[in-house]
């Protein structure tokens, strides 16, 4: 499931008329970034969520064929955030763990190790697996901390990247429709030792203001034509 939901009020004015996920970086659409790494990595079955100029979004991506990807849309109409949004959309996600990426982000993590890590969820009962990063400036503090490939409350704490995998059960609770956000539920579950994770140490930005998306652009553009 991509996360594309949201308003992104910081990104005003280029929000107004474009979804944040359609925002481009070095030429191509932040999301379009993200389907085609999936479908690389032999994620195919996607979700796209979306509320604020959500036809746009559908009529740019149409069904994912010319990515080799299929694409199923859960349209909010009003943004439930990210864990009433994968609320919203459950009975198309299925039984099985599944991923979830913020739309609105950038990095070069390596998605085809998510089956391996949906595979490890499955096995050990797990509620969550989620990818850390390097705490980037405008998010000093992070969010949480990682201690032998557990996720903990304790100090020091890295950022989380919006990519993370779980499990079906964690939103079976939350009404359809309904607004939550996704930390008091990782929260409790990592207080109960139910969540593993990772910290990736590549690439990754969160695409959240103008001048941020401008200075991404020139990054990429700089790493391809170095390529």
């Amino acid at each position: 499931m991509i996360l594309a939901a949201g308003r992104g009020e910081r990104m005003r004015p280029l929000t107004d008329h474009t979804p944040k996920p359609l925002l481009e970086v070095a030429g191509k659409p932040l999301i379009v970034w993200h389907i085609e790494n999936l479908a690389c990595a032999g994620i195919c079955e996607l979700i796209i969520n979306h509320a604020h100029l959500g036809t746009q979004i559908e009529e740019a991506l149409g069904d994912g064929s010319r990515f080799g990807a299929h694409i199923q849309y859960s349209d909010e109409g009003t943004a439930l955030e990210t864990a009433g949004g994968i609320a919203y959309a459950l009975h198309l996600l299925g039984d099985e763990p599944f991923a979830v990426v913020n739309g609105d982000i950038f990095c070069d993590y390596d998605f085809a190790k998510l089956r391996e890590r949906a595979a490890t969820l499955k096995a050990n009962g797990d509620s969550a697996h989620l990818v850390l990063v390097n705490n980037p400036v405008q998010h000093p503090n992070g969010d949480f901390g990682l201690q032998q490939q557990r996720i903990t409350d304790s100090l020091p704490k890295l950022t989380f990247s919006g990519i993370g995998i779980y499990q079906p059960a964690l939103f079976a609770d939350i009404p359809r429709g309904s607004i939550a956000p996704l930390a008091p539920l990782l929260r409790a579950q990592i207080a109960l030792g139910k969540v593993s994770g990772e910290h990736h140490q590549g690439l990754w930005a969160d695409v959240g203001t103008p001048q941020r998306l401008a200075e991404l652009d020139s990054q990429v553009r700089s790493l391809h034509n170095a390529s």
